[in-house]
């Protein structure tokens, strides 16, 4: 299926993480002029600086991109800090989870809302944003709540954009890995590895897609789990 990417300008924040790079390689493959973002990334053509817990960092770095392609068709956020930098004897905290809400949820919101205005202007636009299957479960209020704020910000997005031409989801995944297990644990999300995450969020980006205000759980969502 040819997914009508080439010649697209995509973003993706925290494109040289785990995920994030998995999913450029997708979107270049598909012929879409992609450009990463990171902290740590120099400014160039398929480049820049941008540290979505500043929002001057944020202004200045979509500025750079829209300098220099003119417009941002697909937006991608995969940038979040690990849940391995999460204490578990702190999952209670506030202090730590208002810390890793501003890293996951509000760093996407910072970018969205730059980069949203002129994709409604245009009348097209694709935004998408990794989060997690976190969002699901008890017993760990930072895990959830950073994931649950990444989906109510995007829900929110996606209904202030209805009709524009834009379109905005998230991709929760559970376990992420190279060798994705096919096996689903009670009271676990399914594996996936950061290919087949990126195949989804390409379907996502593409204008192909109509899917918008959605939560879409990569693999298989939560075993024993029923939400009405």
């Amino acid at each position: 299926m040819d997914l009508e990417l080439t010649g697209r300008v995509a973003l993706v924040v925290g494109g040289k993480g785990y995920i994030g790079a998995a999913v450029a390689e997708r979107l270049r493959a598909e012929g879409a002029t992609v450009v990463v973002a990171s902290r740590s990334a120099s400014d160039s053509a398929d480049s820049v600086g941008i540290d979505t817990a500043d929002q001057g960092s944020v202004d200045a770095g979509v500025a750079k991109v829209l300098e220099q392609h003119g417009r941002i068709d697909v937006l991608v956020v995969t940038a979040a800090p690990s849940a391995g930098t999460l204490d578990p004897a702190k999952k209670s905290d506030p202090e730590q989870v208002l810390t890793a809400i501003d890293g996951k949820a509000l760093g996407f919101l910072r970018v969205a809302n730059v980069v949203l205005p002129g994709q409604r202007d245009a009348g097209f636009g694709r935004v998408v944003v990794v989060s997690g299957q976190n969002a699901y479960l008890s017993g760990n209020i930072t895990a959830s709540l950073r994931n649950t704020a990444v989906n109510v910000i995007a829900k929110n997005l996606a209904d202030e954009s209805a009709g524009s031409g834009v379109t905005v989801n998230v991709v929760n995944p559970g376990t992420v890995t190279d060798e994705p297990a096919a096996e689903v644990q009670r009271g676990a999300g399914g594996e996936s590895s950061p290919q087949q995450i990126a195949d989804l969020v390409a379907f996502l980006a593409s204008p192909r897609s109509a899917v918008s205000g959605e939560s879409i759980s990569i693999a298989h969502r939560v075993l024993g789990q029923l939400t009405i």
